[in-house]
C-alpha cells in the first residue's frame, strides 16, 4: 500500500496524515541543526553520541532509552503570541455572546 493511497481514503485524519508525512522526511545531515552552536548542544550530541556507542561505558541499549521533556513552555511555540493567550482570547470570543457587559460602555 503506498503512501498516496493511505492519505487519499476517506478514514484519514490530519493526525495520521501528519505523522505519515513526519515519517517520510528525511533526517537532517546535522544533529540538531536548527540549534545555535555552543556549550549545551555539544554536550547534548556528546552525551546521545555516548550512549548509543555500543562498547562506550555510557552505552544504553535501545529498549532501555526513555527521553522525558519538561513542557515549561520551551515545547510550545512563543511567536507572536503564545499557544496560551491565542486560546484564552478564542474562549473569549465565544462567550462573549453570553456576557453583554463586557461590550464597551462608550462607543
Amino acid at each position: 500500500m503506498s503512501i498516496d493511497s493511505l492519505l487519499a481514503g476517506p478514514a484519514t485524519t490530519p493526525l495520521a496524515t501528519s505523522v505519515l508525512l513526519a515519517l517520510a522526511q528525511p533526517l537532517p545531515a546535522e544533529p540538531l541543526a536548527s540549534w545555535n552552536e555552543g556549550p549545551a548542544k555539544e554536550a547534548i550530541v556528546r552525551f546521545v553520541k555516548a550512549v548509543d556507542a555500543r562498547g562506550s561505558a555510557s552505552f544504553v541499549p535501545a529498549d532501555e532509552r526513555i527521553a522525558v521533556f519538561d513542557n515549561d513552555g520551551t515545547l510550545w511555540p512563543e511567536q507572536p503570541i503564545p499557544v496560551q493567550f491565542a486560546f484564552a482570547l478564542d474562549r473569549v470570543k465565544a462567550v462573549a455572546g453570553e456576557h453583554p457587559e463586557w461590550k464597551p460602555c462608550c462607543h
